[in-house]
């Protein structure tokens, strides 16, 4: 499935170290699961959630969901076990936290091999090398740490997240020029979905693909927010009716709701559609 059209909408952290919470993530309908290693685990648990959560992924189950598995850094005593061991599970890509320089990237590779690879990018050197870092060539997505960049900016927090905008923009720009995946940091207060839905809007309109979460409560709200609207879909088969229809007749100009519709137009039209039929096929 092509990555622009492939949904991204939701991507949950699930602790490896909780068989419980790794069996309920099969029936969440969430587009992907990170399946963490790092943050959500104590450091007594660090050892046997690698053997817990490689059982788990071989039982399967988890559908068409994307399976993400997150280490910890290759600076700590447990990131290296974490990447051979994650590099024999079955999953979809290894997520290496703090991403910050290709170098960081190169050194998970020498380790697991083919897998594709994931870059955390929470740190101020990973925002000033967002662009080497995703032209990565085993690099396939980008997830936003937002809690960990405030720390390090020593940010206030604001619902606009004006503080955070310059790192949220180079990292969005260089994933869009490299044709990466990037999704946006978590929300916190889990229980307010009227700030979530604030903020997946604003991380949609930047053009993010989607939004990692903390909680499944914020499902809902985030698959709604990053998924084509009804009057989208509406707009774009109008667009794409009118152009072909001026295209065989090879008169005029198309225009739709009084707006001139063009080659652009319709490409993101069609995107918008294909999407709509991914998130359709993946849900059934």
């Amino acid at each position: 499935m092509d990555p622009r059209t492939r949904p991204y909408r939701s991507v949950l952290y699930i602790p490896g170290s909780k068989p419980r919470a790794l069996d309920k993530a099969r029936n969440l309908p969430v587009d992907a699961v990170i399946f963490d290693l790092e943050d959500a685990v104590s450091v007594e648990e660090k050892e046997n959630a690698r053997e817990t959560l490689a059982t788990a992924l071989a039982e399967g189950g988890y559908g068409a969901r994307v399976r993400i598995v997150r280490i910890n850094g290759l600076d700590t005593q447990w990131g290296r076990a974490d990447a051979e061991a994650a590099a024999k599970m079955d999953c979809d890509a290894i997520l290496l936290p703090k991403v910050s320089s290709p170098a960081d990237l190169d050194a998970l590779a020498e380790i697991i091999g083919d897998k594709p690879l994931w870059a955390m990018m929470e740190t101020p050197r990973g925002m000033l090398n967002a662009a080497e870092i995703a032209a990565h060539p085993k690099l396939q997505g980008m997830v936003m740490g937002t809690n960990d960049l405030a720390k390090e900016l020593q940010t206030r927090f604001r619902a606009d997240r004006l503080p955070m905008m310059a790192g949220l923009g180079l990292c969005l720009l260089a994933a869009k020029a490299e044709g990466k995946i990037i999704v946006d940091g978590v929300y916190n207060a889990f229980k307010d979905d009227e700030g979530l839905k604030v903020e997946c809007d604003q991380g949609r309109d930047m053009g993010f693909d989607g939004k990692t979460l903390i909680h499944p409560a914020q499902v809902d709200v985030t698959n709604t927010a990053f998924a084509p609207s009804e009057a989208e879909i509406d707009l774009a088969r109008r667009q794409i009716a009118a152009f072909e229809e001026v295209e065989a007749s090879g008169q005029g100009v198309a225009v739709v709701d009084g707006k001139i519709v063009e080659n652009l137009h319709v490409a993101t039209a069609r995107e918008i559609l294909a999407k709509a039929d991914a998130i359709a096929a993946i849900s059934a």
